[in-house]
């Protein structure tokens, strides 16, 4: 094969070219942002889950793997319900553990420094349990939260102090670098800031005496690690709000810390700021790669290595911009969960195979909820400890009939047959895919497109047998008389018995989605659940007049908060919402609603019915009645999104 041996190295040679950051030697241009799922103990140390999810990311290929958010004075300082706590007894031996294993795992360790300024006292996103007592930021405010004090004197200097000995900690623990957060509205963040910072003292005023307090973590950070050992700094390019910083000024914060740092990682927005999360940690409704000319903003002005962040998860486009100079680095979270090998994958050429993120914050969505990470792509994304001793082969090799070619049965056939089964699949229209066609079929659902074309070239791959244009009945079940049968049939469109259902401009949902040619120019959307929510941004976007009809008090209101916050403001511009509405009759002319005891008509040429799906059970029992060994997967079991279709089917095939 010879010492050169890497096809992404011709494709991509830019992105796996080497870089040295202060005394280490990075094997390419790919790190693993920082992100912190829950994955903590309420001592603030790092569970077993947590280390194998770091070390999974090492596995994957990338250069560095960074651990986020560990807390440097928990006093204050602690702005979650669960995070690292770097002054807490105890912290050091997981601390050293996970170092080990990143590095086992072939990467390098980083960990990045932080504390949530008055965010550590105040009800945050991440913590509305087990906060600290008193909220500390650099001026006295009141808050719809509660009081904010101004941080003493005496107590900046005892968190520059805790700086020091967090990064010493670190190094000791075995951490090859470390970062400083000093952006996304935390404590330094805080302090930037000329309208949170009303201080009158040394610092506060200019925008030199409102960086002093960082200046001096940093002179403290390079105290507690000594020299030539990496610091990296996360900054805001521009904090996009009008409490913030702007891009002028933050170019001005990145050369006055030029000289004590070796690694700018640029980023925007604020956490705590809901309308700011979703640019943060760009939604679906932004480009890939939106934040990226704030990095390369700053990289114009330094002369230090800069690293960009922003939803990226295509190496063909962080090659493009590594190529042509916007940044040195590429820093990836989210993808990294939907498919933590990424990088060895595009090192190996098989970039096609790459599980594309969807940017549906169910990473988020879970963290908050039950303090554990899932990814709607990625089954074994939180379960990395469990797998590690998971046998991937089957004892005994089975006939197995997967019926259906949705998300659900796709994922279910290539499972089964990596793992040495005889599989066939049977579809009854004229391609795989199932529901993914029309969930991808919006203008900013192109992330889903690519899903459906991985998960189909990964059934091919695994050597899996497909039948198109062909039903599962009990007959069939009976004839070809598996040694296992998947059912993952699907559900069918809830068509109420609304008088007027029958009217020719009628159309079900998911004909709407995959059609809107069929659409007139006023389009009524009964039902504001996810699938007409997003409907409607869709019609919008081709030019149509939108109305969306809803029962409930909220629109998209079983949508998880992360992303019901990028997709509100979507909807309030897509389409007129009436809430707290029920559908009467469709007419002629319409939809006659009802709302607070008054009838009214809602003018539509067309009228979308997306009032949900529903499991077509008889059908799945008569299949499964055929069999002993079945197993039911996806929305024939019970109605829900593409996670529960991917997970069940991956750990429904492990059991096989």
């Amino acid at each position: 094969m010879g010492a050169k041996c890497c096809k992404g190295k011709e494709k991509y040679p830019h992105l796996f070219s080497p870089i040295r950051i202060g005394n280490i030697r990075l094997k390419n241009r790919i790190i693993a942002a920082p992100t912190s799922p829950s994955m903590i103990t309420t001592e603030g140390h790092f569970t077993p889950e947590m280390t194998a999810y770091l070390e999974e990311k090492a596995k994957g290929g990338v250069a560095v793997v960074t651990y986020g958010e560990s807390i440097v004075h928990s006093a204050t300082g602690k702005s979650h319900n669960k995070q690292l706590q770097l002054d807490s007894f105890g912290v050091k031996q997981g601390m050293a553990q996970t170092a080990r294993a990143i590095h086992n795992a072939g990467a390098y360790a980083n960990i990045q420094l932080s504390h949530g300024g008055k965010y550590g006292g105040l009800v945050s996103v991440g913590g509305d349990q087990d906060g600290c007592e008193v909220a500390y930021g650099p001026s006295h405010e009141m808050t719809p939260a509660g009081e904010v004090q101004e941080m003493p004197k005496e107590l900046i200097l005892e968190i520059v102090e805790s700086y020091k000995t967090g990064a010493k900690l670190c190094k000791d623990c075995g951490f090859d670098m470390v970062q400083v957060h000093a952006a996304h509205g935390w404590l330094f963040s805080q302090f930037l800031s000329p309208v949170m910072n009303q201080r009158t003292d040394e610092f506060g005023g200019s925008l030199e005496n409102r960086a002093r307090f960082l200046m001096m973590a940093l002179d403290a950070v390079r105290e507690g690690v000594g020299p030539r050992f990496p610091i990296e700094i996360r900054i805001s390019g521009d904090d996009l709000t009008d409490v913030g910083l702007g891009l002028e000024d933050c170019v001005k914060v990145a050369k006055m810390v030029e000289d004590k740092v070796d690694l700018f990682n640029v980023s925007c927005g604020n956490h705590e700021d809901p309308a700011m999360f979703c640019r943060t940690h760009p939604s679906a409704f932004f480009k890939r790669g939106v934040n990226v000319y704030l990095a390369a903003e700053i990289k114009k002005n330094v002369s230090k290595p800069v690293a960009c962040v922003g939803s990226l998860n295509d190496p063909a486009q962080m090659e493009e911009i590594i190529a042509t100079g916007q940044a040195d680095i590429v820093e990836i979270g989210r993808a990294l969960l939907a498919d933590p090998y990424l990088a060895k994958k595009a090192l190996e050429g098989n970039a096609e195979d790459i599980t594309p993120c969807l940017r549906c914050y169910e990473c988020f969505g879970e963290t908050s909820k039950s303090e554990t990470v899932k990814c709607t792509v990625n089954p074994t994304m939180g379960q990395q400890y469990p797998e590690k001793t998971r046998k991937q082969t089957a004892d005994t090799k089975k006939r197995v009939l997967i019926a259906g070619g949705g998300p659900a049965g796709m994922e279910a056939a290539i499972t089964a047959a990596l793992r040495g089964h005889d599989v066939t699949l049977v579809e009854k229209s004229g391609e795989l895919g199932g529901n993914l066609h029309p969930a991808g079929a919006a203008y900013f659902k192109e992330d889903i497109r690519k899903l459906c074309k991985v998960l189909i070239s990964r059934v091919e791959k695994a050597g899996v047998k497909v039948v198109l244009n062909t039903e599962v009945t009990p007959e069939y079940v009976e004839t070809f008389d598996p040694d296992a049968l998947f059912v993952a049939i699907g559900s069918n469109e809830l068509r109420p018995p609304i008088k007027g259902m029958d009217l020719p401009h009628v159309i079900m949902a998911i004909d709407a989605e995959l059609h809107p040619e069929k659409l007139g120019k006023k389009v009524a959307i009964m039902g504001g659940g996810l699938v007409g929510g997003e409907a409607a941004v869709s019609f919008h976007h081709e030019g149509k007049e939108c109305s969306i009809i809803e029962m409930k008090s909220k629109i998209a209101g079983e949508v998880n908060s992360f992303y019901r916050g990028g997709l509100m403001p979507e909807i309030e511009k897509a389409a007129t919402c009436y809430a707290d509405t029920k559908v009467k009759e469709i007419v002629p002319e319409g939809v006659l609603c009802e709302k607070d005891g008054k009838e009214f008509v809602i003018e539509a040429d067309s009228v979308v019915c997306a009032l949900g799906f529903r499991a077509p059970y008889d059908k799945v029992d008569a299949l499964c009645d055929k069999v002993d060994e079945y197993y039911i997967i996806g929305d024939c079991k019970n109605v829900g999104q593409i996670y529960h279709a991917t997970n069940q089917a991956y750990y429904a095939a492990m059991r096989l």
